[in-house]
């Protein structure tokens, strides 16, 4: 086990990541200005496609982090059929889901079941599609809807911080499915989808458009809300939620009601770009 591995296993993730969120809040303007700055010229950020790129005007590093994009940075793919990329970042993974499994990485797997923190829930996507895009820091932080749908329930899953950074999730076994998680279930024109936003060591929180702050807190108990009465609709390619640092996004499909694109891992992806195509709806 290499030294960075060993320590994924002893650091203590919540107290680092509460750290980090109150350092990201921070409103100090000496050290939120240097924080900007460093990530711009670390990460090679493009202030320029922000929808307010002076960054002067960001009262937080978080602000910043989780900053908006000027219209037309993004637009949607031109065929109404196809299945959108819900965020700018790089292909972890995707393919079909094998009889439960999802395919992490060479000799690693997960289930839908693990990942969903409900057996039932995974049912429908025994043998469907999976896609996992991970966000880097020098990423947009914003997640939209692949399709459209209408909120049916979300499930907060408890669970460690581990990094998601590709090495991580190349040595540690079950790695999204053991990290704290909000789960998202949609009912679409296709049947049902699921979207996981997954966090990460460092990851202060996960915002819903729906229900703002989910995490933190960081959850000891498996916390359900369901959304039934409320009649949530979001639109293809709407915003969904927003990670407060780097993570990973997971999307689950039914067999037979979308074709996902053979992308390679660690192919960038673009939000708004083709993932694939919806087969029925």
């Amino acid at each position: 086990m290499s030294p960075a591995v060993f320590l994924q296993y002893v650091l203590p993730h919540r107290l680092m990541s509460a750290l980090a969120r109150s350092i990201a809040y921070s409103r100090w303007r000496p050290l939120k200005r240097w924080l900007i700055r460093s990530a711009v010229s670390a990460f090679s950020i493009n202030v320029a496609e922000a929808a307010d790129p002076e960054l002067e005007n960001y009262p937080s590093f978080n602000a910043f982090f989780t900053r908006a994009l000027a219209p037309g940075a993004r637009i949607p793919d031109a065929d109404p059929q196809a299945l959108l990329m819900p965020a700018d970042g790089a292909m972890s993974q995707c393919g079909r889901i094998e009889a439960g499994r999802i395919f992490q990485a060479k000799g690693q797997f997960f289930t839908a079941a693990e990942l969903l923190g409900d057996d039932a829930a995974a049912l429908p996507y025994a043998d469907g599609s999976f896609a996992n895009i991970y966000l880097s820091p020098r990423d947009y932080h914003r997640v939209h809807m692949p399709w459209g749908g209408r909120l049916v329930e979300t499930l907060h899953v408890p669970g460690r911080l581990f990094s998601v950074a590709p090495w991580a999730v190349r040595a540690i076994p079950r790695l999204f499915a053991r990290n704290e998680r909000l789960v998202c279930h949609f009912d679409t024109d296709f049947g049902p989808m699921c979207v996981v936003m997954v966090g990460a060591l460092l990851v202060s929180g996960v915002e819903t458009v729906w229900n703002g702050v989910n995490i933190p807190p960081y959850g000891h108990q498996p916390w359900r809300l369901d959304f039934r009465d409320r009649d949530i609709r979001l639109g293809r390619f709407a915003e969904m939620a927003r990670f407060n640092y780097g993570s990973t996004v997971i999307m689950l499909f039914p067999r037979d009601t979308v074709s996902v694109d053979a992308v390679a891992p660690e192919t960038q992806t673009r939000l708004g770009a083709r993932l694939g195509r919806v087969l029925r709806g």
